[in-house]
């Protein structure tokens, strides 16, 4: 596996962006120099990233997420 982080990643298996060898590996994620648990997906080139909003549910079940804009640095948990 490479040392390198996809500029973007996302936590649920119906997206193009879901990788199951990084996630099973142990991603955090640094938002505006805080660590973030409840991160479901991240882009650092637009710098936003989605988080879920409480325990609200769309009409499909799934949590309700939100977009915040900032700085965004992922990193290997495990390393």
């Amino acid at each position: 596996m490479t040392d390198t982080l996809p500029d973007r990643l996302c936590n649920d298996p119906r997206s193009p962006y879901y990788d199951a060898d990084l996630l099973e590996r142990g991603i955090g994620i640094r938002f505006n120099g805080v660590e973030r648990t409840n991160v479901e997906e991240y882009c650092v080139s637009e710098g936003w990233v989605r988080v879920i909003a409480g325990k609200a549910l769309d009409r499909r079940g799934q949590p309700m997420t939100m977009k915040i804009k900032g700085t965004v640095e992922p990193f290997f948990r495990n390393d």
